[in-house]
């Protein structure tokens, strides 16, 4: 027994003894240059004093020995807007720092800056100074002022009363649900950005009235908090703008996109112009017994439909194009537009009400076998007319398109031969060859005589959006 005890003390002492010679290792000076996973970092835009995610750099040895970084240090010192984490441990300058043969470390960044102004560049550089060179990594992002508008506990917080404008000098950055209160009133103007964080919207209460008044390449921006690109093709990043009974949206050259749903109303109105609504993991808008006026409307990318209406309604579309490419991995009908009579409501009960739509000079395309879905309801009246429109249209759409006294001089399955309808580089203009060109009504084309670019369409109408 005695024998064992001593050859396990043995064994654990020569395993420690290994231990401790594998640990002293001597680090050299570097005699080539590092290598990184990247020169220069993008990092989100961020805003006024809100800290940005965390972001990496790899820095790697290819050397056949063990170096000693002498210095890394982010080019502006302690007056950077960065902050570098290395072994743990955060700062601006460090010194001696050790890298393994063969081996990598990670740096990383990020930034919680001051804004100066409306916009700006923060730029810095972490460098590397070595005996074999003096290295750098770029560090850019864009730093916005901000305005913002928070929901507590507090009862009657991040409401709005009375009457607010908003202009684009700063983004709202919107926590939680801001509401505007009933008879209140919001204007925003041109340019302005409205950014909400994740599960947060807006919500038009009974009386209240939101007013959008962008213009050609000064929209007013509605989408998630994460600037990042990537997020511009990621759904559910925030909630949706509600609108209660009674509550009116006007909306003028807005982009909307990234939620769960974009526009979300029950018995409420609204009349949108030139506006772009792309990117939802429900609906672009879902509208019950709601009156809706559209004009140079475009929708893309929703899981369920662009356009949902449930039980009944008000509802023209003009020079739209309802466009649904829907293929994120996650199911759905991925429908241009779905109308029915019917609804059920949170108590689980079914209301209806009767429907009346009619779609003009418009394009309504997926790429699922049918664009278009009717579910009328009988004993409600279901009225439709699609006039000089192209749809994708199978026996599963709810209505007859041949011989329907409805569907007036209209096109079904031809490919509209939009230019890019991917939503990373969404452009849902036609093709030189689209069989969409020339084929609109003049006297419709006439009521909203300039397509969403303010370009004349009086002569030879093109269906959908763009002239």
């Amino acid at each position: 027994m005695k024998y064992k005890i001593l050859l396990a003390v043995l064994f654990w002492a020569g395993i420690l003894t290994i231990s401790c010679n594998r640990d002293d290792i001597n680090f050299d000076t570097p005699s080539q240059e590092l290598r990184f996973s990247t020169d220069t970092v993008f990092c989100d835009t961020v805003y006024h004093q809100v800290r940005s995610e965390t972001y990496a750099v790899k820095v790697y040895n290819d050397e056949d020995k063990d170096i000693m970084i002498p210095k890394i240090e982010l080019g502006r010192g302690g007056a950077s807007l960065y902050r570098i984490n290395i072994d743990g441990t955060s700062g601006y300058s460090f010194t001696n720092v050790p890298l393994r043969k063969k081996d990598s470390l990670y740096i990383f960044v990020e930034i919680a800056p001051t804004a100066s102004g409306p916009e700006m560049i923060a730029e810095d550089r972490i460098t590397f100074t070595t005996p074999a060179a003096s290295q750098k990594v770029t560090l850019f992002s864009v730093v916005q002022d901000a305005e913002f508008f928070v929901q507590t506990n507090n009862p009657g917080s991040n409401i709005l009363t009375g009457n607010h404008n908003w202009n684009n000098n700063k983004v709202k950055l919107i926590y939680g649900d801001l509401s505007l209160a009933p008879g209140a009133t919001l204007n925003v103007q041109a340019g302005t950005k409205v950014y909400f964080f994740r599960n947060s919207g807006m919500k038009l209460q009974n009386g209240s009235a939101l007013n959008i008044n962008g213009d050609l390449n000064s929209e007013v921006i509605f989408r998630g908090d994460r600037n990042d690109p990537r997020y511009d093709t990621i759904p559910k990043n925030w909630n949706s703008i509600r609108m209660e009974a009674g509550s009116m949206l006007n909306m003028n050259y807005a982009k909307v996109y990234g939620g769960t749903t974009g526009i979300e109303m029950k018995e409420a109105q609204a009349n949108i112009k030139n506006s772009i609504i792309h990117t939802f993991d429900e609906h672009g808008i879902m509208a019950i017994n709601s009156v809706v006026n559209a004009e140079n409307l475009v929708m893309n990318n929703c899981r369920f439909s662009d356009f949902g209406i449930y039980k009944g309604g008000y509802y023209n579309l003009t020079h739209v194009t309802l466009a649904n490419y829907w293929n994120l991995g996650t199911l759905g009908n991925g429908q241009a537009l779905y109308a029915t009579n019917e609804w059920t409501n949170p108590n689980g009960q079914t209301e209806t009400a009767p429907l009346t739509l009619n779609i003009r000079n418009s394009i309504l395309y997926s790429r699922y076998p049918n664009a278009v879905n009717f579910k009328p309801v009988s004993g409600q009246s279901f009225q439709y007319l699609i006039q000089n429109s192209l749809l994708k249209y199978d026996a599963s759409a709810g209505f007859n398109f041949d011989g329907n006294p409805n569907i007036v001089a209209s096109h079904q399955n031809l490919d509209p031969e939009f230019e890019n309808y991917y939503t990373e580089k969404l452009n849902m203009r036609v093709k030189s060859t689209s069989p969409a060109r020339g084929k609109g009504n003049t006297s419709v084309a006439a009521t909203v005589p300039l397509d969403l670019q303010k370009i004349s369409r009086t002569n030879n109408p093109t269906l959908g959006a763009y002239q």
